[in-house]
């Protein structure tokens, strides 16, 4: 185990399997303390936790719906005691695509779900732990947008998309308030990743169909995700802030 996030406290939400996982996994192999979030699967929560664990790190899992404001503030503080220190790395994770469905077929439900765990969430979880990284004059937050946030997406994920491309503002607009401060925030937006719910919505045709397109040759990995959120946490990216690190394996290029 390297020591690159030495005792510090990262909150990873939506870490029960998939790209939350192995995020939770590769900090926490840098020494850093890490709350695992989960929302339904604690089982996945505590799976990610003993892992890290086995492997000699520290963790440990905690639920909440970051569709409500006051389980997002239950959950750091439900960190803090456990931990004994304050949250100095937020990862922005959770997220979800419920199903894919015309804008003509949308519902309000649609609507409040995709904006709630997508953006909503995100907002008020980095709302929640900006005091105790101010307080420290350092922090690091890091949002996980989506290649949807750039080019709008496939059919029938309006509103996923929309809530991807707003925490790319919000990203921008709150790293310019807090840069003076001492914290830090960015975004990593994956492609394509294999081993993710997403895997659901492709069939074997669809997979060959999207890796044709792809210029390195294959779908992205959570980890691949992961080591990209380590570098915007650690010092190896000390002048960056308001940056969005693309991981999609030349999909998208500026």
């Amino acid at each position: 185990m390297n020591r690159l996030l030495h005792g510090q406290l990262a909150l990873v939400t939506g870490g029960s399997g998939g790209i939350g996982a192995a995020i939770a996994e590769k900090l926490a192999s840098c020494g850093a303390l890490v709350a695992v979030h989960y929302w339904r699967n604690r089982e996945r929560a505590e799976e990610t936790v003993l892992r890290i664990r086995e492997a000699g790190g520290q963790a440990a899992a905690f639920g909440a719906d970051l569709a409500e404001v006051a389980q997002i503030e239950s959950l750091v503080r439900e960190a803090h005691t456990a931990f004994g220190c304050t949250v100095d790395i937020l990862v922005n994770n959770a997220g979800q695509m419920n199903r894919r469905a015309s804008i003509t077929e949308l519902s309000e439900d649609d609507y409040t779900d995709m904006l709630g765990i997508n953006f909503k969430s995100c907002v008020f979880a980095s709302k929640a732990v900006l005091p105790f990284m101010l307080e420290k004059g350092k922090g690091s937050i890091v949002n996980i947008a989506s290649l949807a946030a750039h080019h709008g997406g496939g059919a029938g994920v309006a509103m996923y998309a929309a809530a991807k491309s707003a925490m790319l503002a919000f990203t921008k607009n709150a790293a310019k308030e807090f840069a003076g401060k001492g914290v830090r925030i960015n975004a990593v937006a994956p492609g394509v990743i294999a081993n993710t719910s997403n895997d659901r919505f492709k069939t074997e045709n669809i997979r060959k169909a999207i890796v044709a397109g792809i210029p390195l040759g294959r779908e992205g990995l959570p980890e691949d995700v992961a080591g990209a959120v380590l570098f915007l946490t650690s010092e190896l990216s000390a002048f960056l802030t308001g940056e969005t690190l693309d991981v999609n394996g030349g999909m998208y290029m500026r």
